[in-house]
């Protein structure tokens, strides 16, 4: 009985005189979809109206983009048209306040093949017409716009075949495109899947290239490509050659030894630092030991591993050949800093070159972590096991800072009784 009046009751609850108010049904997670309106009303589950109005404006953005994929995709279309439709792909993702979901959806409708299609030369026109170049900026700038931060989209477009026309892009003498598909190497390059792919292309000669000769940007972004293809699984030497040391040991010079970039920059003259032709070029490149010495000093936490990784690469491959040109550099004070202050491995790594530098012979040489055992015990018996870790290492730093100010005193010695053989003149 009861229960038959709570379904009275619930049922009068849905009548407003003669006017049904639409029964609704739909889940926990979402809005609520009424049945009987006849104008598809949409209700929340606390009882708030849907607003219609982003409704109506996810509908007319679904319409826009399937416009836009119709006649990317159209073989009847003329190039201008294409043109435009490219173009407003890279507006309504940039305009877009979920640009993540348009990316996708754009994706959806089909749009990646015909915009990959369109890095190639029309057919009906020479490569260098304008109608041609602006036909693949514009499809270049598209598919930037929709591999930005889209894993999936990425592997679509390399999956559609875009590194062949990007490689031959790089090959362009037009500085605003080769720009572009250096952009597009380095953004699709962020996806594992694409890493094979891309370092088999014959890219690697080319992005070397545009570290010697492209726009400041180029360079950038050819630095950040490379980084990302030589620390895959694949082999480095892909895209990867001795050739690169000079061009890269000139732009660790003009940078900021602590930032991002001197970071990828170190870590690939640090792989370049593993073959003999690569140890050759950092000697014989203007100032290249001193460059990565001035890095162990003053660069950040990542970029002191690497620089001082690519010295003791030298440095174990032939101590007499090595040993003098780094100690002469002035590496000690730099090396022993990174001893009590760098990442693990750096320290590990400074130790190491500081066994090679020393003159004893290797069986009386006096090890780094000799020194630290024979500190650590001696910090023991005067402030106890406890203290011992933090009084051993205050004593380390001090007598870095010591040696360091010794070393400082020696070159600058040396230096004053040094009269140069020539002047430049300015």
């Amino acid at each position: 009985m009861v229960k038959e009046e709570l379904l009275i009751e619930e049922q009068e609850e849905r009548q407003l005189g003669s006017v049904k108010v639409p029964l609704c049904v739909g889940s926990r997670e979402g809005p609520v979809l009424c049945r009987g309106s006849g104008e598809g009303l949409l209700e929340e589950e606390e009882g708030g109206k849907w607003n219609v109005e982003e409704e109506k404006k996810r509908r007319k953005c679904k319409n826009v983009i399937e416009e836009i994929a119709e006649k990317l995709k159209s073989e009847v279309v003329e190039e201008v048209v294409k043109i435009e439709a490219a173009k407003d792909i890279r507006k309504l993702v940039r305009k877009s306040s979920s640009s993540g979901k348009t990316r996708s959806r754009f994706a959806a409708a089909g749009v990646i093949p015909p915009l990959v299609h369109m890095l190639h030369p029309s057919s009906s026109s020479s490569s260098s017409s304008s109608s041609s170049l602006l036909a693949r900026e514009s499809a270049l700038l598209a598919l930037l716009n929709l591999a930005s931060r889209n894993e999936r989209n990425k592997i679509r477009i390399v999956a559609s075949g875009a590194i062949p026309p990007l490689v031959e892009l790089l090959k362009f003498q037009h500085d605003n495109l080769k720009e572009l598909a250096t952009a597009a190497i380095l953004t699709l390059s962020a996806a594992a899947t694409n890493k094979p792919t891309i370092a088999a292309s014959g890219v690697g000669p080319l992005l070397v290239q545009i570290l010697s000769s492209g726009t400041v940007q180029g360079r950038v972004d050819s630095v950040t490509a490379l980084h990302n293809l030589s620390t895959s699984k694949e082999d480095p030497k892909l895209v990867l050659d001795a050739r690169s040391v000079f061009p890269l040991m000139n732009l660790l010079k003009d940078c900021k030894k602590y930032s991002k970039f001197a970071e990828k920059t170190t870590a690939l003259l640090e792989i370049l630092s593993n073959s003999e032709e690569g140890r050759d070029a950092i000697t014989n490149a203007e100032g290249g030991i001193l460059t990565l010495v001035e890095t162990v000093e003053d660069g950040s936490l990542v970029s002191t591993e690497h620089a001082v990784g690519a010295l003791l690469s030298l440095c174990q491959s032939s101590r007499d050949k090595y040993r003098e040109l780094i100690l002469k550099e002035g590496a000690i004070p730099g090396l022993l800093r990174l001893t009590a202050e760098g990442t693990p491995q750096a320290q590990e790594r400074a130790r190491a070159l500081l066994d090679l530098l020393r003159d004893s012979p290797a069986e009386n040489r006096f090890s780094s972590s000799t020194l630290e055992r024979i500190v650590y015990d001696f910090a023991a018996q005067v402030d106890g096991t406890d203290k011992a870790a933090e009084t051993a290492k205050r004593l380390l730093q001090d007598m870095v800072h010591r040696s360091m100010e010794l070393s400082m005193s020696h070159l600058q010695l040396r230096a004053s009784s040094c009269t140069p053989s020539k002047v430049q003149s300015v």
